[in-house]
C-alpha cells in the first residue's frame, strides 16, 4: 500500500472561495486515495502563489520528505497548477523529489513520468498556467495604459484628493476637504506676494 501526502493549495487571488476550494480539493484527493487503497500520512494546506516554490508549507514538506527519505511514495494534488505555475522550477522540483524517492502526481491529470512521451503532456500542463499568468499580467498592463490615455488617474490620489467610487462602480478622484484647506490657504496668499520662509527663517 502506497503512503501519500496530500498537497492542497489556494493562491492569494483565490481568497473569495478559499474555504470552498480547500474542502473541494481535499474531498477529491481523499476519495482518490480511498479508491486506490492509499494511506494518507498528512494533509498540507498552502495559501501562496505557485509562481515559485518559496512557499512556507511546501518548504516544510520538502524538509520533512528529505528527512524521511524513502518512507513516502507520492505527493498528490488535484491538478498540476496546484503544484506549480512555472515550468522551469517545476522540472527542478520534480528532480529533487525523485532524489527523495517521492513522485508528484495530479489525480485529474495523471502522468506516468517513466514514459518519455508523457513528458510532452507534462510540459503542456506546466506551461499552460504560466502562460495564463503572463497573459493576465499583460492584460493588466494594457488596461492601465488604456486608462491613462483616457485621462483616468491610476493609483492613490495625490495630496488634497481622495479616491472614491460611484454607485455604478466607476472610480473617480474627489477633493479631500480636510487636506484641501491647507492647499487653498497657500494658493490664496502666493499671488499676493506672500513668500514661504526658507529653512534659515529668511
Amino acid at each position: 500500500m502506497l503512503t501519500v501526502d496530500l498537497y492542497i493549495r489556494v493562491s492569494t487571488d483565490e481568497q473569495a472561495d478559499r474555504g470552498y476550494s480547500q474542502r473541494d480539493q481535499e474531498e477529491r484527493l481523499r476519495k482518490y486515495c480511498e479508491h486506490n487503497q492509499m494511506t494518507i500520512r498528512r494533509v498540507i494546506y498552502e495559501d501562496h502563489s505557485a509562481k515559485t516554490f518559496e512557499r512556507p508549507e511546501w518548504k516544510k514538506l520538502l524538509l520533512d520528505l528529505k528527512r524521511k527519505r524513502g518512507q513516502i511514495d507520492l505527493v498528490l494534488f488535484t491538478k498540476w497548477d496546484r503544484f506549480s505555475r512555472n515550468a522551469g522550477d517545476a522540472y527542478q522540483m520534480i528532480s529533487t523529489l525523485k532524489k527523495y524517492g517521492v513522485q508528484p502526481q495530479a489525480i485529474e491529470q495523471p502522468l506516468d513520468l517513466s514514459v518519455p512521451e508523457n513528458k510532452l503532456m507534462l510540459a503542456f500542463y506546466l506551461a499552460a498556467p504560466e502562460v495564463e499568468n503572463d497573459r493576465r499580467a499583460l492584460n493588466v498592463l494594457n488596461g492601465m495604459r488604456r486608462a491613462r490615455k483616457e485621462g483616468r488617474w491610476m493609483g492613490p490620489a495625490s495630496k488634497g484628493y481622495i479616491n472614491k467610487s460611484r454607485e455604478n462602480g466607476d472610480k473617480y478622484i474627489a477633493i479631500n476637504e480636510s487636506e484641501a484647506v491647507h492647499f487653498r490657504w497657500h494658493f490664496m496668499r502666493l499671488p499676493r506676494g506672500f513668500s514661504i520662509p526658507n529653512k534659515s527663517g529668511n
